[in-house]
């Protein structure tokens, strides 16, 4: 056994004895070396594999804490292997038709609460941006955009460590877009695509919408889509393209490891297959540092990397881009002939914004707050779910994926939680066949306060007296 791990272990069974309790806040790093004479990156080591594991979690600035009283992790979803023409839109609808209703409890919603984001500061930037605008940019930012934003995200990518031209970065009316985009330069009615199981509703309407089919691949809830499912497909579907979440999958809030991130791209390269990879959460990350992006390990141009501002900083200005590699051209001139351009004013604003240099505090602060949270959703699960529930421990992102007991109908539950004003996602929208019937996604990006601690108590009464 590894020092990192004899270390892992010992604080395992000192959490399992009771000992450390949930809630509790572990030695730091330095504490820690200096105790046992060990280097710092053998105890962040051993932090790490206690993170992945469930058994502790990181909070921004302060330290590692013993995770909250938890439910057991989902079992790795076994779809099979068929395609499948998609029909989920009507499902789709019906619920998020229902779920807007004001005063509901948003633990349905797909977005943050608002009040999470610098929307002042966002207002200053518009004025400022516009007051300074070029009339002439009117028509010079055209796709592929606005060249200052275009580089600004440029700069981002590498800091991640992914060689992205500014030039090779077309902005878009959201990340929706720039996927849906991206899909159409790849596919032709009739294609099929691979995607996780269970997969993004949005990926699932865009593919019904193109007359696409699906295959389902199976997907591990902390480590995302399984490689040797996903070569069995590829050999066997031979795909046009696989459409995935690499970081803070929703809804199971998954997150590959770099080394999968590294194999998944290099497994789809051998079969010449493009990965469009929707990475709206990636900034969202729990950990020390930001997730790699599987385009990070791209060398032939095939990772169609998708983003957008709308989750981290600035929802509602509809500001996101697609950095699609070898298809840049065909994405730009497919942007220039369905919507134009995406809107200046968004544009320059964010450029203006990002040009401050405040977006990192932004984001430290967006993080903690989501991690804060996410143990005290996960608290109130432990406490009032039933017996035999299974949840997932995201490290990142605001999404739980819960599986309740068999006996449990999500879509009954949907039902009975709205007429009580409660919003859920339940788990048949995110699947073509419409698996996952004892299965709800719960948003855990709305500000934590008595209304949604009594929904959540209300939320596990419901499936409770379902489960019998």
């Amino acid at each position: 056994m590894k020092l990192y791990e004899s270390l892992a272990a010992e604080i395992e069974d000192l959490v399992a004895q009771g000992v450390l309790r949930p809630g509790e806040r572990l030695p730091s790093v330095r504490a820690q070396q200096e105790r046992r004479g060990v280097s710092p990156s053998t105890v962040f080591q051993a932090y790490y594999q206690l993170e992945a594991r469930g058994v502790i979690v990181s909070r921004p600035r302060s330290g590692y804490f013993v995770a909250p009283r938890a439910s057991p992790e989902p079992e790795v979803s076994r779809p099979d292997a068929a395609s499948t023409a998609v029909d989920v839109s009507s499902l789709v609808f019906q619920v998020l038709d229902a779920s807007r209703a004001p005063g509901n409890v948003p633990l349905g919603s797909a977005f943050p609460s608002p009040t999470l984001f610098p929307l002042e500061k966002l207002a200053r930037s518009v004025s400022n941006s516009m007051r300074r605008i070029d009339p002439w940019s009117t028509v010079a930012d055209l796709p592929p955009g606005n060249a200052e934003l275009r580089r600004q995200i440029a700069l981002r990518y590498q800091l991640d460590g992914a060689p992205v031209a500014a030039d090779d970065i077309v902005i878009t009316n959201g990340a929706l877009e720039a996927l849906n985009l991206c899909l159409q330069a790849v596919a032709r009615p009739g294609d099929t695509v691979l995607v996780e199981s269970p997969s993004f509703y949005a990926a699932l309407q865009a593919l019904e919408r193109l007359d696409l089919k699906a295959v389902e691949v199976a997907t591990h809830p902390r480590e995302g889509i399984e490689l040797g499912a996903l070569a069995e497909a590829l050999e066997q579907h031979r795909p046009k393209a696989c459409w995935l979440m690499t970081s803070f999958q929703n809804p199971l809030g998954s997150l590959m490891p770099p080394e999968k991130k590294q194999a998944l791209v290099a497994l789809l390269a051998q079969h010449g297959v493009p990965l469009i990879e929707d990475d709206v959460y990636g900034e969202l990350y729990f950990g020390a540092q930001r997730p790699a992006l599987a385009k990070r390990y791209d060398a032939d141009g095939l990772v169609m990397h998708c983003s957008s501002f709308s989750k981290c900083l600035a929802p509602g200005f509809r500001v996101g881009w697609a950095a699609p590699g070898r298809y840049a051209r065909a994405v730009e001139r497919l942007k220039l002939t369905t919507s134009l351009a995406a809107a200046m004013p968004s544009q320059l604003a964010l450029a203006d914004y990002l040009g401050q240099g405040g977006y990192e505090r932004h984001l430290r602060q967006l993080r903690a707050a989501l991690a804060r949270q996410r143990d005290l959703m996960l608290e109130a699960i432990a406490a009032h779910f039933p017996a035999g529930t299974r949840v997932t421990r995201p490290q990142g992102g605001y999404f739980l994926w819960v599986e309740l007991p068999q006996g449990c109908d999500a879509l009954a539950l949907h039902a009975q939680a709205l007429e009580r004003h409660i919003s859920i996602a339940p788990g048949p929208m995110f699947s073509a066949k419409r698996d996952f019937g004892n299965c709800i996604r719960l948003n855990y990006g709305q500000v934590w306060d008595g209304a949604m601690e009594a929904a959540l108590a209300e939320l596990g009464r419901l499936a409770c007296a379902m489960s019998g």
